[in-house]
């Protein structure tokens, strides 16, 4: 896939419309994680320094189509020190814009227009610029109107991070170094389906962890307790592994958990096998014979893809010991130069930032759905528009 790139062109004095992924969390007004803001600096900082006249477009939350200021991008304004234009569609700035200039503009989710993809209101978002740049991959699943509508309007191009994030994960997908270990946890079988088969197919080996490893144990008689599973994709579950052993994928499913009787950051642990495992006991994390398990099998790879943290690894310590003993190994490998490490998706990186070892990562995608879909083999729309004819 060759994507037209912001590579060579002369921007100087051209308005940009750049589309950027800062959907980060805030809390009490302050940004917890500017993974997301950091990773685009390189476009951003490369569109100024060619002289063009930089206006962000991008959205936080879900405000569906009201201006609701509870979801305003204030904030990330005030971190990285520029304007915050209050409606994304005032054009007023841009006659006072001089070459290397940047604003943001508001949410543009504030709008219904957006989500809906009006070809209206992208019209009038694009108007007044000359260029438009997408380098939100977290986004580039959704056909709205600031990824897809005003690329209708203007001549569009991929941004760095966006042509980083699609170069990698296509090597990964199209010429993996083997053995090919995949990692996938996460709550939901029901929402994996697709990107289980895909791994399944592509990979050597396959870890399914957390509560989906848990509705897979229960559909093949383990215990599970008074867990998060999901009874109704029994079915399904038996179909995948069905799946990867057809494709000759071998699938790790826990072997044991930690529990506790009360679903809570302090509960008292205790590591169960399933068999062992009570009728009011709930699953909060990996086990310890599973995690030697799983951390042996990275140090057998060549390649390790992630997505998923296989516990409530947000509660540390006493929670996050499986999420973290697979980042460290995962972490490990990678700096010796054994392994080549894909990591993908917010909670999953949250662990990596947690444990001080996403810098020593191949790649730390932006990604959370975009990443599963890219995985899964999907066309995402975003970046169908800026593929090279």
């Amino acid at each position: 896939m060759k994507l037209r790139t912001i590579d060579g062109l002369d921007l100087r004095g051209k308005y940009v419309l750049l589309r950027d992924d800062f959907n980060v969390q805030i809390v009490d007004g302050q940004i917890t994680d500017a993974f997301r803001i950091e990773q685009s600096m390189p476009t951003i900082n490369k569109l100024r320094a060619a002289g063009a006249r930089v206006a962000i477009v991008a959205h936080r939350g879900r405000p569906k189509g009201t201006r609701n200021m509870e979801y305003t991008l204030q904030p990330i304004a005030d971190y990285m020190g520029v304007q915050l234009i209050p409606d994304c569609l005032d054009k007023d700035f841009l006659g006072q814009m001089r070459d290397g200039d940047l604003v943001l503009l508001e949410n543009v989710r504030f709008y219904a227009g957006e989500e809906q993809n009006d070809p209206v209101f992208a019209a009038e978002l694009a108007r007044g610029f000359d260029v438009f740049v997408n380098d939100a991959f977290a986004v580039s699943h959704r056909a709205h109107a600031s990824t897809v509508g005003v690329a209708e309007y203007l001549p569009a191009y991929a941004g760095d991070l966006l042509a980083s994030e699609i170069e990698h994960l296509s090597a990964v997908m199209e010429n993996p170094k083997r053995p090919l270990l995949s990692i996938v946890a996460g709550s939901k079988v029901s929402t994996k389906i697709g990107v289980l088969k895909a791994l399944a197919k592509l990979s050597d080996t396959l870890i399914i962890g957390g509560a989906l490893g848990t509705t897979f144990n229960y559909a093949q008689g383990g215990k599970v307790g008074n867990s998060l599973f999901e009874a109704d994709q029994k079915d399904t579950a038996l179909e995948i592994l069905e799946y990867a052993a057809a494709n000759d994928c071998r699938v790790l499913l826990p072997l044991d958990k930690g529990v506790a009787k009360v679903f809570e950051r302090d509960a008292v642990r205790e590591n169960k096998d399933f068999t062992e495992i009570e009728e009011d006991d709930v699953i909060i994390d990996a086990g310890e014979q599973t995690t030697e398990r799983d951390t042996a099998a990275i140090r057998d790879a060549a390649t390790v893809i992630w997505n998923g943290t296989v516990g409530m690894a947000e509660w540390m310590p006493t929670w996050s010991y499986g999420s973290f003993a697979l980042a460290r190994t995962i972490a490990e490998q990678t700096r010796a130069g054994k392994l080549e490490s894909i990591v993908g998706g917010g909670d999953t990186v949250a662990a990596l930032e947690a444990c001080g070892v996403k810098g020593d990562i191949t790649y730390v995608s932006t990604g959370g759905g975009a990443f599963l879909e890219f995985i899964e083999g999907r066309t995402l729309p975003a970046i169908v528009i800026l593929e090279e004819k």
